[in-house]
């Protein structure tokens, strides 16, 4: 299988899901989502949204194929992008920090280590534009796809908890500590660009 991870673009964004594309859970506060959404626009919003974040301060996201194939996507962006991030009661996401927005690999192709590849690749490109960490909220009673990641596969991919709460934790990853698995991101990098056989899993962060 070839697989491999492309900086999300807006020549790209149709490859995400379409009820992904026209969320904008993240992307606007409460009240202007809910105003996009009974006004019929919430894909231009969207669009918009990610328009202005590549012009302002460069890529966003990455979209994950598989043998040319859309399977997953993960969108992230500093704090002041993400209106929605003051709402959560374990807010604010710290100033050094880029907020990990939302992920989704679609049924299939989860369970294939793919999950952890997606946060190494944003990790290492966060690394080169010189940030310290990411940051997330999870949701600890996560039962089905939602736009907040379920705090238990934060945990797993190596984020720890800096603010616990009954729901809505906010988690954090130190970049520092990805230079440990750098020879990870490499590996996993060579396997996604071309790979013919399922990777191994990779050590624990």
């Amino acid at each position: 299988m070839g697989r491999r991870l492309v900086p999300l673009t807006l020549d790209n964004l149709p490859d995400i899901p379409k009820r992904c594309r026209s969320c904008v859970f993240w992307e606007l506060d409460p009240v202007s989502g809910d105003a996009a959404v009974k006004a019929g626009r919430p894909e231009l919003e969207k669009e918009a949204w990610i328009s202005a974040v590549l012009l302002e301060w460069g890529s966003c996201g990455r979209v994950v194929y598989v043998d040319e194939v859309p399977v997953g996507f993960v969108l992230y962006a500093p704090p002041a992008y993400v209106p929605r991030a003051t709402a959560f009661p374990t807010s604010p996401v710290s100033p050094d920090a880029v907020q990990l927005m939302t992920a989704w690999i679609i049924p299939g192709y989860q369970g294939q280590g793919l999950g952890r590849v997606m946060v190494q690749t944003v990790a290492k490109d966060l690394l080169r534009r010189g940030f310290k960490a990411i940051e997330a909220f999870g949701d600890a009673r996560w039962t089905e796809p939602s736009c907040v990641l379920p705090a238990d596969h934060l945990l797993a991919v190596g984020f720890k908890t800096v603010r616990p709460h009954p729901r809505f934790p906010r988690l954090r990853l130190e970049l520092r500590t990805t230079l440990s698995w750098k020879e990870d991101v490499e590996m996993a990098l060579d396997r996604l660009l071309g790979a013919v056989q399922k990777e191994p899993a990779l050590r624990p962060l």
